[in-house]
């Protein structure tokens, strides 16, 4: 399984921190924002990671993270000419993919315990997708999950009557039939290819699994969340945090 991190954006909620810089390098706790997604598929034992960012900053992404042997792992990169939204920036991934499995992670969320668990249940998992869901106390800021007993029933993205208060956070697993479900999507209202209609594409196949985030997330997206992220990774020393399910 490869690594894909999304870190493009152009992070105006985090004005005028982002004005001479990309989020994603914005520090949280000891290191820039990008070094966690990329311990956090290391501890997962995924080594061939690709990051997709933007035009503007992808110089400075670079120039911070380098070739990846500082981490352990190979780093490859992609631009996204213009902001399309999530799916359209993993369909930059087909190639890198190379017909495998991807473990996507968005640059911004930051996660208090280790994503190796949910990785191994996926690595378990014979097809399909799997998401990963966090009860939120204002689930209409994110994709939410309509749920039963077992299964995801539904996402939908930033409803106004959230049908539950699971969030599905920025942590997906796909097979390689992700690239073919993106290509068959359509902009929705915002102008952008939805993560949430490719899950749900995954839903209507009975192939869509979940896990229940455990311990701490955040979206370092916004200023309080922001400093949560911060507060986060300074208590642990912006290590990850191992656990057994």
């Amino acid at each position: 399984m490869k690594g894909v991190i999304l870190a493009g954006g152009l992070g105006t909620r985090l004005m005028p921190l982002t004005r001479a810089t990309n989020k994603h390098l914005l520090p949280v706790g000891r290191e820039p924002m990008l070094y966690h997604p990329i311990r956090q598929l290391r501890a997962a034992g995924i080594t061939e990671i690709l990051v997709v960012t933007s035009t503007d900053h992808m110089g400075d992404v670079v120039r911070c993270l380098g070739s990846g042997q500082d981490f352990g792992c190979e780093l490859t990169y992609r631009v996204q000419e213009r902001p399309g939204g999530i799916a359209d920036a993993l369909g930059l991934a087909r190639g890198f993919a190379a017909g495998g499995r991807v473990c996507v992670i968005l640059a911004d969320n930051v996660f208090q315990y280790s994503i190796a668990p949910y990785a191994d249940r996926f690595r378990a998992q014979q097809t399909g997708a799997r998401v990963l869901l966090k009860l939120v106390e204002e689930p209409r800021h994110y994709g939410v999950a309509a749920l039963d007993e077992k299964h995801v029933l539904e996402i939908q993205e930033k409803p106004e009557q959230p049908p539950s208060n699971y969030a599905v956070v920025g942590l997906y697993f796909y097979d390689s039939d992700v690239f073919t479900h993106i290509s068959h999507l359509e902009p929705s209202g915002r102008g952008e290819l939805e993560i949430t209609s490719v899950n749900n594409r995954y839903i209507e196949a009975g192939l869509l699994e979940y896990d229940i985030c455990h311990g701490e997330w955040t979206d370092a997206g916004k200023p309080n969340s922001y400093q949560q992220a911060n507060e986060l990774l300074f208590a642990q020393d912006n290590r990850i945090l191992e656990w057994t399910p």
